[in-house]
């Protein structure tokens, strides 16, 4: 495509090629008149009397051929490596003595996916997949959290003073040797796998009386949002394999599909979102007290659903794909 000051754009080469082949004028004073160089002109005009207009198009400036290029037998090795060990550019370069960049240009020549789009065990692309609808697909799991002594824990003021705050801790529990416990907060939570919506608790266990009193209020927290929970996916869990766990999703009309062992991929958007938990809230700050840091969550999950952008939402909050909410069209 021609820059905007080009003397010639695809009409005004036809017009000069014209005027040589056709009205019969001389080179130079086509050149003169369209103010472009000699040579220019001349080969306006032989391409015009060679392919006629469709010569006057642009053509492609890559090279016929590259004497420098990789050789095909490095560039089978450098995918090799990329299928079989998954290794990015920088480590195949180190291995086979070559420029990072030359082994980015290959992967790139050749289509390879990058590695954060490939299943770690199998090496293939990750099949992704989105319901149609909120409520269509709820993905449910727990993450365990460490509780924060009072004054802080280690993360932030070392190892010797975290110990100071842990052995201080008055809530804590004591074994028989006199040593704290401080026990764990398990983060329950649903997501809503078409509009990322999510709904977080932090409970004392992972029980199946605990995971299913949490389904119950999980669900009427989406209801109250318009959103029926149609199916629920969970992982194998000891409380998502029970009876009373059973029951109360076929109390609820909710069909529960479980993982297949060993695979969180398949649960992977709950997992993803429990990385951004930790990231940005649970070890966003220095809290001085698990009371703080578990204050500072609902704040943080109005946030996320209400304000934060999702890249899987291009850049639009959870709740913008919630287009049912009660008093929205009034």
């Amino acid at each position: 495509m021609p820059h905007r000051n080009a003397p010639l754009t695809e009409t005004g080469r036809l017009r000069l090629a014209r005027c040589i082949v056709e009205d019969g004028w001389s080179i130079r004073r086509a050149a003169e008149r369209f103010q472009v160089s000699h040579t220019t002109a001349a080969r306006w005009a032989r391409r015009y009397q060679e392919l006629g207009v469709a010569g006057m198009a642009d053509r492609s400036s890559r090279p016929r051929c590259s004497p420098a290029r990789t050789v095909q037998r490095t560039e089978r090795r450098i995918c090799k490596l990329r299928v079989t060990h998954r290794l990015g550019p920088a480590r195949i370069a180190a291995r086979l003595g070559l420029s990072p960049s030359t082994v980015h240009r290959v992967l790139v020549r050749y289509g390879m996916p990058p590695l954060t789009h490939l299943d770690r065990a199998s090496g293939s692309p990750v099949r992704r997949y989105e319901r149609d609808r909120p409520g269509e697909l709820v993905h449910i799991d727990v993450k365990k959290l460490g509780n924060i002594p009072d004054g802080g824990g280690h993360r932030v003021l070392g190892r010797a003073a975290g110990r100071r705050n842990r052995q201080a801790t008055t809530t804590a529990q004591r074994n028989a040797h006199g040593n704290p416990r401080l026990g764990h907060g398990f983060l329950h939570t649903a997501l809503d796998d078409h509009s990322r919506l999510a709904y977080t608790e932090i409970l004392t266990d992972e029980t199946k009386e605990t995971a299913a009193a949490f389904l119950l209020r999980a669900q009427t927290w989406f209801a109250a949002r318009n959103i029926v929970i149609e199916r629920v996916l969970t992982d194998n869990g000891s409380c998502y394999r029970s009876r009373l766990w059973a029951e109360t999703c076929t109390c609820l009309g909710i069909t529960h599909k479980r993982t297949r062992p060993y695979r969180p991929q398949t649960n992977g958007k709950v997992e993803r979102f429990h990385r951004t938990l930790a990231d940005e809230w649970a070890y966003a700050r220095p809290y001085t007290s698990e009371a703080e840091r578990r204050a500072a969550l609902d704040p943080w999950l109005h946030m996320y659903n209400h304000h934060r952008g999702h890249t899987a939402l291009k850049g639009q909050p959870p709740i913008s794909r919630v287009t049912n909410l009660p008093g929205q069209y009034i």
